[in-house]
């Protein structure tokens, strides 16, 4: 199973759609919430380039906001 951590901040709706799809379809994810943690923000401003949230990493790859269809590529969601 892919290892997926999404980088997020309480208000972010496109967030809240990205964890609510995880759950759906039983995905188990690491949630870094970068409103309250710094270095998670660091973290996330490194590998991205971009202060914008949701940023999804599966396993190595970087997803820039939620996007459905790339990410149900990436996890074999059919």
């Amino acid at each position: 199973m892919a290892t997926v951590v999404i980088y997020s901040t309480p208000t972010c709706g496109y967030c809240k759609l990205a964890k609510a799809f995880f759950n759906e379809h039983n995905i188990a994810y690491t949630e870094k919430d970068v409103a309250v943690d710094e270095a998670a923000r660091d973290e996330m401003i490194a590998k991205t380039n971009q202060m914008g949230v949701p940023v999804i990493l599966v396993d190595d790859a970087v997803v820039i906001g939620f996007d459905k269809g790339k990410l149900s590529q990436l996890l074999g969601i059919s």
